[in-house]
């Protein structure tokens, strides 16, 4: 699994407002847009491309397009939900998918309750958003769930990770083809498995259900 971390003044900014408590969710939204269009510029570095032949008003040139079966965009529910519409402004031609995917309080494995999702995903790059990478837990699980219908290769976009994520989703994934960007990689995670420093709980902020 390659990792990449995000170094760019402009994504520590945004980072350091999205980080203060006091940014109300309108701002929050579209700073949760704005990040995600700046990652997937580095996370999509190595999408696949065609190359094509065009006409400009001068002469005849070779360019590329992307290739087809077009990349497939995977926000994991509810939060990742906030950075899809940064990821399609970036790729308008690409399809969408949804996974849902929740924690079993009993035997604390990751569980789907939800997916919409082509049946066959051969070929295909997978794009995977979902804001904190934490425990791990979830990623790794969707990640998986993406490999067994099929994907060639997944990228999964996080802007915050930890340690301890990254940790669980390498052992969890082994040496399938999986690369995770970072907007930040935080310290750690508290007694109760937040991010620290961390932003609170994306979605709560996202969708203004926080305290």
């Amino acid at each position: 699994m390659r990792v990449v971390i995000a170094d760019h003044p402009l994504i520590t900014h945004k980072l350091t407002v999205l980080r203060d408590k006091r940014t109300p969710p309108p701002t929050f939204r579209l700073l949760v847009e704005e990040l995600m269009t700046l990652l997937a510029y580095e996370a999509t570095r190595e999408v696949k491309v065609d190359p094509i032949e065009i006409e400009t008003p001068v002469t005849t040139t070779t360019g590329v397009r992307i290739s087809h079966p077009t990349p497939l965009i995977v926000p994991i529910i509810r939060a990742g939900l906030g950075m899809l519409e940064g990821m399609v402004k970036l790729i308008p031609t690409a399809e969408v998918g949804f996974l849902g995917m929740k924690r079993n309080e009993e035997t604390l494995v990751p569980e789907t309750y939800a997916e919409r999702l082509p049946d066959h995903l051969e070929q295909r790059q997978c794009f995977v958003l979902d804001p904190m990478l934490a425990t791990g837990g979830s990623l790794a699980a969707a990640i998986n769930f993406l490999f067994d219908r099929g994907a060639e290769e997944v990228i999964a976009i996080c802007i915050l990770g930890t340690p301890e994520g990254i940790n669980a989703v390498r052992e969890t994934v082994g040496d399938r083809n999986v690369t995770l960007v970072l907007g930040a990689l935080d310290d750690g995670l508290n007694e109760q498995a937040y991010i620290v420093p961390g932003l609170g709980d994306a979605g709560d902020r996202l969708y203004g259900t926080a305290d």
